[in-house]
């Protein structure tokens, strides 16, 4: 099934990044958002690295 890869990726960065979150102290309620956003930051790098756009 493709793609099947990438989702457990994602969920293993989404660990990682809600973990130093905790450890360095970011406020719970504030933690969805900034996982969103460095997920979001770095799906954009990779596809820059990539060679590819934002549309296509």
């Amino acid at each position: 099934m493709p793609g099947c890869g990438v989702v457990s990726v994602k969920e293993k960065l989404k660990v990682i990044v809600k973990r130093t979150l905790r450890q360095f102290g970011y406020p719970p309620d504030m933690q969805k958002l900034a996982t969103e956003t460095v997920l979001k930051q770095a799906e954009m790098l990779a596809n820059e690295l990539a060679g590819k756009t934002e549309n296509g």
